[in-house]
């Protein structure tokens, strides 16, 4: 089990693949945001 090994994370980061063992980074998004000071309706 080394670097020759597909199903191992170090054989993975050597062969350049992805997979269960070595997920793939997910993309930080920015997602708007409420306010504080957001006005509320008035009853």
């Amino acid at each position: 089990m080394g670097k020759g090994d597909k199903k191992t994370k170090r054989g993975k980061i050597s062969i350049s693949s992805y997979g269960k063992l070595r997920p793939r980074r997910k993309k930080f998004t920015v997602r708007p945001s409420p306010t504080k000071g957001a006005q509320k309706p008035e009853a």
